[in-house]
């Protein structure tokens, strides 16, 4: 009995051309944006999931695995409207693109004994943002009616590490 690959539409490509820039930039801040500017020419399409992967769940926000390796991974969030994260950091630099509805960001400052919110975004479908370590404190939740779906690709083997969150922030905000 043979086993079957799942053809990933636009994986490959976007995999390569980050185990290049991996490679060749050392700088954690540098390569964000240089994966950020790939990932903005390469944006796949929500086809990227099998349609069952694409619905998601109804308790909470679903994380596909969709490539591992020791220098970075690739994966894609499925949110359904109102599911949103902890407040939290990374462990590496993080890019994002939205393949389908919004995806809203709001940024935090640790200040030792509370959080300061420092900045709200709503990153539509199409758009490509990217960081690094410190000073990403965020949350990110699904605010509209419709089901959002992210590709995010972590500067972290995410196959030795149980997850890209470095830690999560449970102070007050204000």
């Amino acid at each position: 009995m043979g086993t079957m690959t799942l053809v990933r539409p636009g994986l490959a490509g976007l995999v390569a051309e980050t185990r290049e820039l991996t490679r060749r930039i050392a700088d954690p801040r540098a390569t964000a944006f240089a994966v950020a500017d790939a990932l903005r020419a390469r944006l796949p399409s929500p086809e990227i999931l099998t349609d069952e992967e694409r619905l998601g769940d109804p308790d909470h926000y679903v994380v596909h695995t969709l490539h591992v390796e020791s220098a970075f991974s690739v994966v894609a969030v499925v949110w359904r409207p109102g599911q949103e994260t902890v407040i939290h950091d990374h462990i590496a630099w993080c890019v994002f693109g939205v393949l389908q509805g919004v995806e809203y960001e709001t940024l935090y400052r640790d200040e030792g004994d509370h959080l300061t919110e420092i900045g709200r975004t709503a990153n539509q479908t199409g758009e490509v943002s990217g960081f690094a370590p410190p000073g990403d404190i965020h949350r990110v939740r699904n605010t509209g009616e419709t089901t959002a779906i992210s590709l995010h690709v972590y500067g972290a083997d995410l196959g030795a590490a149980p997850s890209s969150v470095r830690r999560v922030y449970d102070l007050p905000v204000r």
